[in-house]
């Protein structure tokens, strides 16, 4: 997404001519309602620090005469789910108005963040007309992230069961005002179709700064998204100031107080940072500081980026970063990596690695191989994360079948690709077996830089015309939908991996993937067909600035 732009009131008045200019072009749009003066259309640069959504109008927030025609739903990214229209002039922040929560209790920070960035203060009492109010109602349907916004007489409404669907509310509001000068009246229900929907982020092949993270972060939270994929180990790189072992650390990283300056922000917008040391492949920076550590076959040959597993030290230092870094990471998940492990590439990996071979047969029988080794280095790890209270996740390709050792069930599958060296397993399998996928199809969802190896950049038109959380691999969905469902299909996130780190600048970057950001989010809440075009959507997405 484009870097963060500061706004200043300044240049808000400056920009009030040239979004006048604009409305017109919106309205054939469908994109604004023609009523008072234009919204600036400018992006906040952070939730505490925002030019208004809408100017202030000059008497009360409902002075236009109500309308009598049904109002039209906001323009959205993403769309909002259900809309009942209401009839009168909707609501937009006036003079007097206010956000009213309790500013004692768990919607403080919802009503102080959509305060700052409306230019109006958060008080605590009652409401008033003219004000948006936040309340908890713990018996609303829609789960954690529904809301209900309601708009009528003057005033605004946002209830839901926690704190994170009022968060959502806000962003409505927000970017209502933004595309249409307010929030027009009516009943909104929303809530998001899918659970797990976000960024992963490779910072280990190519650095990334923290206020760059946290741009990334702002805009995610405007477009629903709620989680963040942090993967800060691989072969070119160890990201994270490490006390346990400090000798791995890359010249560049992020120091801890950074981190936990972006997990801050983070929670403050609802979104649940993912960390992943990926292992036993992609280990490289590891294997810099731990030669003896290398994996090697009968011959000598070293084997990038992979442990040798037989070794319990490999096993040691991985856990020993795990417990190191799980109270810095408080979120639900512990990504374990597990895919392309060198060991499992060659033909026979039992001839190739007599010593895995030793070690699985040791360990599991006389009929255990490498691949029986492998599955149980993942179990292993997760066995580690449970241990931590965390949920494991893993790429498909650290998934076997077939073995003496079956990959632990509760280890949620990221599918990402069967663009590999070996057969892939197809992504059905995974599901007949009852396991829980993540969607990241790298056909669609993966930003390579440089694009090596036949990937080209994606589009976010391909994903808005074309891909479905149902579509894991290549193009062509899932034919068995009953597979796919929300309760199977967990989500989806976008992914930006750093292969050639050089090709692309983070501004470049950061450009480059807002578009299918945008996409991204607009699939994975509403499961219907987008309700604009690719032509209109692109649009609306430059006027709400996400």
């Amino acid at each position: 997404m484009g870097m963060p732009r500061r706004a200043t009131r300044a240049a808000w008045a400056r920009g009030t001519l040239a979004g006048a200019a604009a409305t017109f072009v919106l309205i054939a749009l469908g994109c604004q309602q023609p009523t008072g003066s234009s919204p600036t259309g400018s992006p906040s640069a952070s939730p505490s620090a925002s030019p208004p959504a809408s100017p202030a109008s000059p008497a009360s927030p409902s002075a236009s005469a109500p309308g009598k025609a049904p109002s039209a739903p906001p323009r959205t990214i993403p769309s909002v789910r259900e809309f009942d229209p209401g009839t009168g002039s909707g609501w937009r922040p006036g003079h007097h108005s206010r956000v009213v929560a309790d500013l004692n209790g768990p919607l403080a920070d919802e009503a102080r963040m959509i305060a700052d960035e409306l230019d109006i203060h958060a008080v605590s009492g009652k409401a008033h007309r003219g004000d948006l109010s936040l309340a908890l109602n713990p018996g609303q349907s829609g789960g954690r992230e529904g809301y209900t916004l309601t708009v009528k007489n003057g005033s605004a409404r946002i209830t839901a069961a926690a704190d994170t669907g009022v968060f959502y509310g806000t962003r409505t509001v927000k970017q209502a005002l933004r595309s249409g000068d307010r929030v027009p009246a009516g009943v909104i229900h929303d809530r998001p179709a899918r659970a797990q929907r976000g960024l992963n982020l490779d910072i280990a092949r190519k650095f990334y700064t923290a206020s760059w993270i946290e741009a990334r972060l702002r805009e995610m939270a405007d477009l629903k998204l709620n989680q963040l994929g942090l993967h800060f180990s691989d072969d070119q790189g160890f990201r994270i100031q490490s006390s346990s072992h400090p000798e791995i650390v890359s010249q560049q990283h992020l120091t801890k107080a950074e981190v936990r300056r972006i997990i801050a922000l983070a929670q403050r917008l609802h979104i649940t940072v993912v960390p992943e040391i990926d292992s036993p492949g992609h280990l490289g920076a590891v294997i810099d500081a731990h030669p003896q550590l290398q994996l090697r076959n009968a011959s000598g040959t070293r084997f990038q980026g992979s442990v040798d597993i037989s070794k319990p030290a490999a096993a040691q230092i991985v856990d020993e970063l795990m417990r190191e870094y799980a109270p810095l990471f408080p979120g639900r998940y512990w990504h374990l990596g597990a895919d392309e492990y060198l060991a499992l590439t060659v033909k026979d990996p039992q001839a190739s690695f007599p010593q895995l071979a030793a070690a699985a047969e040791r360990e599991y029988g006389s009929r255990a191989k490498v691949q029986d080794l492998a599955t149980g280095w993942l179990n292993d790890r997760a066995a580690v994360a449970r241990e931590l209270g965390k949920q494991p996740k893993a790429w498909n390709d650290g998934f076997f079948a077939g073995g003496v050792v079956t990959p632990d069930r509760n280890i949620q599958a990221e599918y990402w690709t069967g663009r590999l060296k070996w057969p892939a397993r197809q992504p059905e399998e995974y599901l007949h077996e009852g396991r829980k996928l993540v969607n990241l199809n790298s056909e669609y969802l993966y930003y390579v830089l440089g694009e090596p190896n036949g990937f080209l950049y994606p589009t976010g038109e391909r994903i808005y015309e074309q891909w479905t959380p149902g579509t894991l691999r290549g193009t062509k969905p899932v034919a068995d939908k009953k597979l796919t469902g929300p309760d199977r299909v967990l989500g989806a996130r976008f992914a930006i991996w750093s292969d050639q780190p050089g090709a692309q600048t983070q501004a470049q970057v950061a450009k480059g993937v807002r578009l299918p950001l945008a996409a991204l989010a607009q699939r994975l809440w509403d499961p219907g067909k987008p309700p604009l075009s690719w032509g209109d959507f692109t649009k609306l997405a430059d006027r709400l600035g996400v």
